[in-house]
């Protein structure tokens, strides 16, 4: 096993001090720290105490890393990537492809000649990228498309004369009518559509008018943020989720989700592919992602964990990763599992042994350890541990 370097991204959403913090800085941070990422992206590989990057290390040796069950299933790669992920301001709307959708957009892609570096590039990948996040602090999401009744009648009570042809797709094709009408307004009719619902949504706030009002409160703040941007129309038929420290919430293909505030854990298949569908200013690609949409309606349940091997686990319906977090003491516990493990040290100082020698994890440091490899570990520590679901 081996400690690892991981790196930062610094996004403008960021937090000055969470994963500062996390890192052991002991004043806020100068520039905003977004993600934490611990894993072997080639885009932002962690790095094993030898100097080696774990992608390029997995290359050399996938078997040994990987183990012959995850390496017959994924081929030489590690197919999960953790981060802590801190955002002060909100992420951008946005969905993730299925495998066959990643799979048919990359190698089209690829084809045309687009480079891969291209802002315009929708396709960086051929890999899905379901996710699960897990709150460290309280945090609030927009996740999926709520029940549509209840959508029609938080547009309705705005009585907002610009909401009327939205209302209309909605009432008469669901979601998979309204989405496509608000995305492809004139940029006139989106800012004309977006003061009108920012207004609107701020006098019902003033007005402490509790159906909605978190929904209503968010919708004008974004307005400010991303003004005539239809996310903000869209976010009053997403389902807002608050998530308590421990309580996390699974994203499979399709969903619809923009992270507004707080810190958490990822676990996600290792993939790059976001279809972006609003509250940005970068590169939209309409067609490609009313085809990955899934318009389903409904609430999103939030996963509360299960007791599982060395700690509370998350199930997940995908076999890419698994989380658990582990609660160490003084007495000795075994890590091991069947695949590769990343585990990273939230709190206290962690000491592992196996046979090839010992580890210290102090807070805000991480780990890889290769598949089957036998580890015991003591604290007193919190660990959060990635590998993969295959039964």
């Amino acid at each position: 096993m081996w400690q690892l370097q991981t790196s930062v991204r610094h996004y403008p959403w960021g937090s000055r001090t969470v994963i500062p913090e996390l890192l052991g800085e002991l004043t806020p941070a100068d520039k905003p720290y977004a993600e934490l990422w611990v894993g072997a992206h080639p885009d932002a590989p962690s790095v094993l105490s030898t100097g080696t990057p774990l992608d390029k290390a997995i290359q050399e040796q996938p078997e040994l890393l990987l183990g012959a069950e995850v390496r017959a299933r994924f081929g030489d790669r590690l197919p999960f990537l953790m981060k802590v992920l801190a955002a002060e301001q909100p992420l951008s709307l946005q969905a993730h492809p299925t495998s066959e959708q990643a799979q048919a957009g990359f190698a089209a892609e690829e084809a045309a000649g687009v480079p891969r570096d291209d802002p315009t590039r929708t396709f960086k990948d051929p890999f899905h990228k379901p996710e699960l996040i897990l709150a460290l602090t309280p945090l609030e999401a927009l996740c999926g498309f709520r029940p549509v009744e209840e959508s029609l009648h938080c547009l309705a009570k705005l009585q907002v004369p610009e909401l009327k042809p939205t209302i209309a797709a909605l009432a008469r094709g669901g979601l998979r009518a309204a989405i496509p009408q608000l995305l492809a307004l004139s940029p006139e009719h989106r800012a004309a559509l977006v003061d009108a619902v920012a207004e609107a949504a701020g006098r019902f706030v003033a007005a402490h008018d509790p159906e909605f009002i978190n929904t209503y409160r968010w919708a004008a703040s974004l307005a400010e943020t991303y003004p005539g941007d239809p996310g903000v129309v869209i976010s009053l038929m997403c389902n807002h989720l608050r998530l308590a420290p421990g309580e996390a919430v699974f994203l499979p293909a399709g969903n619809l989700h923009a992270y507004l505030c707080g810190a958490g854990v990822e676990i996600m298949a290792s993939s790059d592919n976001v279809l972006r569908g609003g509250l940005t200013g970068k590169h939209v690609d309409l067609a490609a992602l009313i085809e990955v949409l899934d318009f389903t309606d409904g609430r999103v349940p939030v996963i509360h964990p299960v007791l599982g091997p060395g700690g509370l686990r998350y199930p997940v319906p995908v076999e890419d990763f698994d989380l658990t977090r582990i609660q160490l003491d003084a007495q000795l516990g075994t890590l091991t599992t069947r695949g590769p493990q990343v585990l990273l040290c939230t709190e206290g100082t962690a000491q592992l042994a196996s046979a090839e020698g010992a580890l210290t994890l102090p807070k805000g440091t991480s780990a890889f350890v290769p598949a089957g490899a036998q580890v015991t570990a003591s604290g007193p520590a919190v660990l959060y541990r990635a590998t993969t679901n295959l039964s």
